[in-house]
C-alpha cells in the first residue's frame, strides 16, 4: 500500500464550526481528506451548502454528499418539522437529537474509508459544551471504533481502523481557538438549527447559543449573521 493511500482519511462534514475544525486537524496532521456529508432530511439544505464551502476552503480532495433519509424515522426536531426546535436550555437529551445519527454516518464513514483504502475517520463531536447527546460522547467513540475493527476486512486483517475525535474534551472556546490558529475561515460555516432562508442564523437555538458564547469567551469577533441579538 503506499503513503499516500495509508494517509487517506474520511472526514464528516456538516458545515458547522465543530466539524470545519476537525477537517483542519486532519490537514495539520497530514491526511489526504475526503469530505463526508448527508442529505438526511434535515430542516434546511443550508448546511450542506456550507459544507461544501467548507470542503473547499479547507483544502479537502473531494467532498461527497450521500443521502440518507432520516425523515422516515422521525423522532427528532431535526428531521420532523412537527416538532420545535427548542429555543430554551432545557435538561436531559434535547429533541434536537436525531435517534443514532453519529452511529449511521459514521458506519457509512466506515465503509468509505475501507473502500479507498484509508484507516482513518476524524469526526468533530465534543462532549464539553454540547447538548446532552449520547452520540458525542468518548465512551461512544471508543466503542464504535472497537465495532471498526472486528466488522470490517482491514480490522480482521490487522490493519487498524481508527475514529478520531480531536475535539472530544475541548469547550467551544478552544475549538474556535485551535481553529482560528489553524486558519478555518468561521463565516463560512453554519450551526444554527433554524437558519432563515438567507442564512441567518436564529441566535436562540442550543447551537447559536453554544456559539455566540464561544466567539465571545475567546474574545474573537463573531462572524455570524444573527437575526436576533
Amino acid at each position: 500500500m503506499s503513503a499516500d493511500v495509508e494517509r487517506r482519511a474520511v472526514v464528516l462534514l456538516s458545515g458547522g464550526l465543530d466539524s470545519a475544525t476537525a477537517l483542519a486537524v486532519a490537514r495539520r496532521d497530514g491526511f489526504i481528506c475526503h469530505a463526508l456529508s448527508f442529505n438526511y432530511g434535515q430542516r434546511h439544505q443550508l448546511e450542506l451548502e456550507a459544507a461544501a464551502k467548507v470542503a473547499m476552503a479547507g483544502g479537502a480532495r473531494d467532498h461527497r454528499v450521500m443521502p440518507l433519509d432520516l425523515r422516515a424515522i422521525g423522532g427528532s426536531a431535526l428531521t420532523d418539522p412537527g416538532i420545535p426546535v427548542p429555543e430554551q436550555p432545557s435538561a436531559g437529551i434535547p429533541s434536537t437529537y436525531v435517534p443514532a445519527r453519529n452511529t449511521v454516518m459514521l458506519a457509512i464513514a466506515l465503509a468509505q474509508a475501507e473502500a479507498l483504502g484509508g484507516r482513518d475517520i476524524f469526526i468533530g463531536v465534543n462532549a464539553v459544551d454540547y447538548s446532552g447527546y449520547p452520540d458525542c460522547r468518548p465512551e461512544f467513540i471508543a466503542a464504535f471504533e472497537r465495532l471498526a475493527n472486528l466488522a470490517t476486512r482491514a480490522g480482521v486483517q490487522g490493519s487498524r481502523l481508527r475514529i478520531h475525535a480531536p475535539l472530544i474534551s475541548l469547550s467551544k472556546v478552544e475549538i474556535i481557538r485551535l481553529g482560528t490558529q489553524l486558519g478555518v475561515d468561521y463565516s463560512l460555516t453554519l450551526s444554527c438549527y433554524q437558519p432563515d432562508a438567507g442564512g441567518r442564523a436564529c441566535g436562540v437555538c442550543d447551537s447559536c447559543r453554544f456559539r455566540r458564547d464561544g466567539f465571545a469567551g475567546a474574545g474573537l469577533p463573531d462572524p455570524t449573521r444573527y437575526l436576533s441579538a
